[in-house]
């Protein structure tokens, strides 16, 4: 895989500094049933990195001392930690709001026949990739028969209340080095077309530009479009869109419980900035405090800024 950091120097991102941290999101570990062509992390069936029982005590600790309110976990397939529904339940029981970033696919993988149920029982909101509405589409960029099983989990999810009183979003990103078109003429093709030819239905859909990082980065590199990409994604940026990245009130968490401003920066194993520290650990963070601290960025943060924006919540801008 080639490696992309070094090329992402060029344009010198805008320094930006954090605000109010309002979201802990946790990297349980790289394993996933999918291997996906636009995944940052690299995540697929053969990785082997698992957030130890010690750091996911940890997490539980940091969101009860800093009265976090979101706690967003992500992989890999975070559904298959051993940790994921005890950390989950003490989670909500601490009032923790819940985001499950789910493959959907995982639902049907042997030992998560009851997941589905688990998430809904413990009102988790669903954030789940499906990065069209087409089968073509999606099994060509996450795997042959995806988009059929995609299509069962969101109709089982359904049934268990997802898509009305149970938050279930939809994640989108580009099949290729373009950015995502308007978020909200989107969703709602998405929203007629889903409906009306596979019955299913969700709140949100989120549109996600790809990172020039990890899996994504490596092919355009392979395929002499990394430059043309960067240059598309710096020209289309806007400040507008720096005070609203996810950076200023979120923390990502690896497995190993090294803490780093976002999961992009994470991939890039560009730690959180504290001063006289190479890097930190979260319960390093137990009694720090963040707010006004610079954020690492390169130039691959420009896939944030970029039209209307893009962060774990979808488009940052209308």
């Amino acid at each position: 895989m080639h490696a992309t950091l070094p090329l992402l120097r060029h344009y010198r991102f805008p320094a930006i500094t954090r605000a109010r941290l309002e979201t802990l999101q946790v990297n349980l570990g790289y394993k996933c049933n999918q291997s996906c062509l636009h995944c940052h992390v690299n995540a697929g069936p053969t990785r082997t990195e698992m957030m130890s029982r010690e750091t996911v005590d940890d997490v539980l600790a940091f969101l009860e001392k800093k009265k976090i309110p979101v706690l967003d976990v992500t992989g890999g397939a975070p559904e298959l930690h051993p940790h994921f529904r005890e950390l989950v339940t003490k989670a909500r029981a601490l009032g923790a709001r819940v985001i499950d970033r789910c493959n959907l696919t995982v639902l049907e993988e042997p030992g998560q026949e009851d997941t589905a149920e688990f998430l809904a029982r413990s009102e988790v909101e669903i954030t789940a990739s499906l990065p069209c509405y087409t089968e073509e589409l999606v099994d060509r960029q996450r795997g042959k028969g995806v988009h059929e099983k995609s299509i069962r989990a969101i109709r089982r999810l359904n049934a268990l209340g997802y898509g009305d009183e149970l938050v279930l979003n939809l994640v989108y990103n580009p099949q290729g080095p373009s950015l995502p078109p308007a978020q909200e003429k989107l969703e709602a093709d998405y929203k007629r077309i889903l409906g009306e030819t596979f019955g299913v239905r969700f709140n949100h859909l989120l549109t996600l530009a790809n990172m020039p990082i990890q899996r994504f980065g490596s092919t355009l590199i392979s395929k002499g479009q990394f430059n043309q990409y960067m240059t598309l994604l710096h020209e289309a940026h806007r400040d507008e869109n720096l005070g609203a990245v996810m950076c200023r009130a979120l923390i990502s968490v690896d497995w190993q419980g090294d803490v780093y401003d976002c999961d992009f920066n994470q991939m890039l194993d560009l730690p959180l900035v504290v001063p006289g520290k190479k890097r930190v650990k979260l319960s390093e963070l137990i009694d720090h405090d963040l707010e006004g601290n610079p954020i690492a960025v390169r130039d691959h943060c420009y896939g944030c800024t970029a039209g209307q924006g893009s962060s774990c919540g979808g488009a940052l801008a209308a």
